[in-house]
């Protein structure tokens, strides 16, 4: 009988006084719901806008995530470097507060998490350690505010839903004082990565001063930097780190382009491969006692083109001597760059057809070698695996196109190719990698360089900060490139992965 007449009282009009509570309860509502969403934006801007703007270096920053049409003919200053990048961890850590959807229309969106899309989840969870097919994943400056650090997690996985992301770890700013780690950072960027399931690559390198060569030269951070002279400190290092993030890091690259004198400064200076092998041997067996889960990742060369034996030597020469020491019984994925400069991927370096307009930087078509090629390079680096009676696959850990597109002020004197790049060649030659990496089928896992290198520097050419900026996705005043949607489009964080 209750049941009845409440179900005959639901079916009834509702009388006018309680139409008017209704009205007033909705508008009540109403009031609270305006009333967080704009303390939710002050909170964004606060800790964005406000944090960026204190560093100096960046203008007000905008909710809107806008886009703009390609530009065929914008100037473009030269950027100074080997053909790898520098270290990018040096820029700013200045913050941001928009979540780009698309390149074709304006969009303004809250710099919010929001539900994942369609396909945005991964269908399975296969151990990294066994999954060897194709994976993509992006490069992301850390930053130690969690609320800005958030916004970049979102972009990554539930915009352009990618699987992994890859995070610099610099050694001597983490661990300064022997034995005494500062985690703000990692505790930041690590446990959110892993809470949104996002596999972490993480690159360590960069001794601090306590752990070099005596007389090495530590005046210079960021320009020689070097390796422990006990490379049973970078071990201890890595077990620091893996057991306060137990089962969240799922690769670690071990050093970064150590045929630099920029990353491998020693006393005497030698680029000595056995050296690296040897720090390579007990960071791996370091990694392997704490998880044997997580891949081991040999340092990425730099594609140099040239060799003088003690600042430099040329990729290929070093790969050898590398493969030589033993490189390959330390490590489950040989390391790799290509930083892109201004030819398509699917170029061999003996044959790049001219680009339309004629390119303004020759040294592709004057100067041939290897290193210009991003298909030579990558495919080179297989062959002397494979050559050395190996099946293991490559990590292409930074590879991308640059661009100046929309971009003002100048950069360090050196490589203009960068002018020759608009925003739809990024996007293109982008794409065309990622397809030639498929079909290659020797390459494990490769990670786009970069998403917010220029955001978190205000994307500044000035001051060396700008090297980076150039390879951003995410353009100035949060402009999505192209390259955004056509990664979105592909959709590796909905693709099943299957253990090997």
């Amino acid at each position: 009988m209750t049941s009845q007449n409440t179900a005959r009282e639901t079916m009834m009009p509702t009388p006018p006084r309680r139409r008017q509570q209704v009205r007033n309860f909705a508008l009540i509502w109403s009031g609270i719901t305006l009333m967080i969403g704009a303390c939710t934006f002050i909170s964004i801007y606060a800790a964005t806008g406000i944090a960026a703007n204190a560093k100096g270096n960046l203008a007000p920053v905008s909710i809107s995530a806008k886009t703009t049409n390609p530009s065929d003919g914008a100037d473009a200053a030269a950027i100074a470097s080997t053909a790898g990048s520098s270290d990018a961890t040096e820029a700013p850590d200045a913050a941001v507060a928009a979540v780009p959807t698309n390149t074709t229309e304006p969009t303004k969106v809250a710099a919010t998490s929001a539900p994942d899309a369609a396909g945005g989840a991964p269908t399975a969870t296969i151990n990294p350690i066994k999954d060897t097919d194709f994976d993509l994943g992006i490069a992301v400056q850390d930053n130690p505010d969690p609320n800005v650090y958030k916004v970049w997690v979102d972009m990554a996985g539930k915009q352009l839903k990618l699987n992994w992301v890859k995070t610099q770890v610099v050694w001597r700013d983490v661990e300064a004082v022997k034995g005494k780690i500062d985690w703000t950072a990692m505790d930041v960027s690590i446990k959110m990565l892993h809470a949104a399931n996002i596999k972490v690559l993480l690159a360590v390198a960069k001794a601090p001063n306590w752990a070099r060569d005596k007389n090495a030269p530590t005046d210079k951070p960021g320009v020689l930097d070097g390796p422990p002279s006990n490379p049973q400190d970078y071990a201890d290092f890595l077990t620091a780190i893996l057991q306060r993030y137990p089962g969240m890091i799922n690769a670690i690259e071990v050093w970064n382009e150590v045929n630099l004198d920029r990353e491998w400064s020693t006393a005497p200076q030698q680029l000595d491969p056995a050296r690296y092998v040897s720090l390579l041997k007990a960071a791996h067996d370091a990694i392997k006692a704490a998880d044997p889960n997580v891949i081991v990742v040999t340092s990425a060369l730099s594609p140099t083109g040239a060799n003088n034996g003690v600042n430099y030597v040329d990729d290929f020469v070093y790969m050898d001597k590398l493969i030589k020491a033993g490189m390959l019984n330390y490590a489950d994925c040989v390391g790799a760059h290509h930083n892109g400069l201004n030819v398509p991927p699917d170029a061999d370096y003996k044959n790049i057809p001219e680009r339309t307009p004629r390119a303004k930087y020759r040294g592709p078509w004057e100067n041939p070698n290897h290193s210009w090629s991003f298909k030579s390079t990558i495919m080179g680096y297989a062959d002397k695996v494979k050559a050395a009676g190996s099946n293991l696959k490559l990590c292409v850990t930074e590879f991308g196109w640059p661009t100046a597109d929309g971009l003002t002020g100048n950069l360090r004197s050196g490589f203009e190719f960068v002018k020759d790049n608009t925003i739809v060649d990024q996007a293109n030659f982008t794409e065309l990698a990622i397809t030639e990496m498929q079909q290659w089928g020797f390459v494990r896992l490769a990670i786009v360089f970069n998403l917010n290198y220029g955001a978190q520097a205000g994307w500044s050419l000035e001051g060396g900060v700008g090297d980076n900026v150039v390879w951003s996705i995410l353009g100035k005043d949060f402009v999505a490139h192209p390259v955004w949607k056509k990664i979105e489009d592909r959709n590796f964080r909905g693709q099943p992965r299957k253990a090997s």
